[in-house]
């Protein structure tokens, strides 16, 4: 998932992955290979070796304490020492690969990766194979099945990477607006929509846009798609096909489409990347984002408005019927040694120490633990975590190829949706060039 992603996920989320050799930590003979027979992919034999392990800084920034306590008790157990290698997302997997292939000193021994980038490191067989490994993580059963899929095989049957933490989509709202119109949070989808008229007459602000909805943010218009049962795109016998253009999913494009021109009034040619500053100017009432753009939206530096504190709070976006929810994208962070680490077996290892109960129950603290047996604590944690909890109940990913980076990086949905939101396009013109696009570029052809 590309950030700004969960850039910040300690404020608040979401909607976050290796190794090479055997048994020892001696380096593996061949690139995407996993352990041979007799050996094991996790080694504690460490004594006089340093492993490197490449994290993203928002754990130095928001939960360095968790890095500590792994670092402490893997090197306590292993002998091994950890050089902990901080970095950010900006063109993170061209700094990750030339890392790799310049090997030396610095070579990473453990990379973490982002759940929608993780395929193409699988397809081009960059990571090692963890699969005869996956019971001695802990929870493993338990995992987030949109963080497990990014991290295996297109099949499921192979395992490559570690689900490390999650976030998810949810609506970040004004109480005082939503009470002032003589609003409660809407239990259906038909009562969200309607509330955008009601805040919009009685909120007392002129100037208010009700909902702001920029036009491309692709996360939450999918939504609507998967909600109405819906789909991207379908792989059968190894051909995908576009599915945007099936009745349910332009149902959901529909539903979308209406509630983005009746209530957002601005943003159809924008993405998401500054809704949180756009809502913290003080006239809007709603927003649909990562949970933690609500902490965003009232922080005291970045564009913040701290006035707007107490009147800040989150719900999960409701479904079509009351008590049900629309699926959330639900993005993350994964794990993995890289398939010629020269400590591939000693990377393993501390990945199993800084995902394990201990350290994913401290991470709950301030992200969405990869599984669900932890995500009761994750939900104690705050209102806005119980929010972000009920919300990844229903979540989807995007289609688990190595091709889906060129989807993203070619704009096909954010195009799509602007076409829509502006009405250049019908959800039908738009939903069908959309599907020729991505028969194109996930075939490879």
């Amino acid at each position: 998932m590309k950030r700004k992603k969960l850039a910040a996920l300690a404020c608040a989320t979401a909607s976050v992955a290796l190794v090479a050799s055997a048994c020892s930590s001696s380096s593996n003979s061949g690139s995407g290979s996993g352990s041979g027979s007799g050996t094991s992919v996790l080694s504690t034999s460490g004594a006089g070796k340093t492993i490197n392990v490449w994290i993203m800084n928002d754990a130095e920034k928001g939960w360095p304490a968790v890095v500590t306590q792994a670092v402490s008790r893997f090197e306590k157990a292993t002998g091994a020492k950890v050089k902990i290698n901080w970095t950010d997302w900006s063109g993170y997997t061209t700094k990750i690969q030339a890392a790799i292939q310049a090997g030396g000193a610095n070579e990473p021994d453990v990379v973490e990766i982002g759940d929608t980038d993780t395929a193409s490191f699988i397809a081009n067989q960059e990571l090692y194979n963890l699969t005869s490994g996956k019971s001695q993580f802990d929870n493993s059963s338990t995992w987030l099945k949109a963080l497990t899929d990014s991290s295996s095989s297109a099949d499921g049957s192979k395992l490559y990477a570690i689900p490390y933490y999650a976030g998810d989509r949810v609506a970040i709202y004004r109480t005082d607006l939503f009470s002032k119109a003589g609003l409660s949070v809407p239990a259906t989808l038909s009562d969200l929509e309607a509330d955008a008229a009601t805040l919009k007459s009685k909120a007392g602000d002129a100037s208010l846009v009700p909902y702001y909805i920029p036009g491309k943010d692709w996360y939450v218009a999918l939504s609507f798609v998967f909600g109405a049962g819906g789909g991207i795109a379908s792989d059968t016998g190894g051909k995908w096909t576009g599915t945007l253009e099936s009745a349910a999913s332009e149902q959901g494009l529909a539903t979308w489409a209406k509630l983005e021109a009746a209530s957002s009034t601005a943003g159809q040619t924008k993405d998401e990347t500054d809704q949180d500053a756009v809502m913290a100017q003080g006239h809007t009432g709603l927003i649909f984002g990562a949970g933690w753009e609500a902490g965003s939206v009232t922080a005291a530096t970045g564009g913040g408005n701290p006035a707007l504190a107490k009147d800040i709070a989150t719900f999960a976006i409701p479904g079509a019927t009351a008590g049900t929810v629309t699926p959330t994208f639900l993005g993350g962070s994964d794990l993995a040694v890289p398939a010629n680490a020269s400590n591939a077996a000693l990377g393993a290892e501390f990945i199993k120490y800084y995902t394990d109960t201990t350290s994913e129950t401290m991470l709950a603290k301030y992200a969405m633990p990869n599984n669900t047996t932890l995500m009761p604590t994750f939900e104690a944690g705050s209102a806005g975590n119980k929010v972000a909890g009920q919300a990844a109940a229903d979540s989807w990913f995007v289609p688990n190829t190595p091709a889906w980076t060129n989807v993203e990086s070619q704009n096909v949905l954010q195009n799509m949706l602007e076409g829509i939101a502006t009405g250049k396009q019908s959800v039908d013109a738009a939903a069908k060039a959309a599907d020729t696009q991505l028969a194109t570029i996930l075939n490879g052809s």
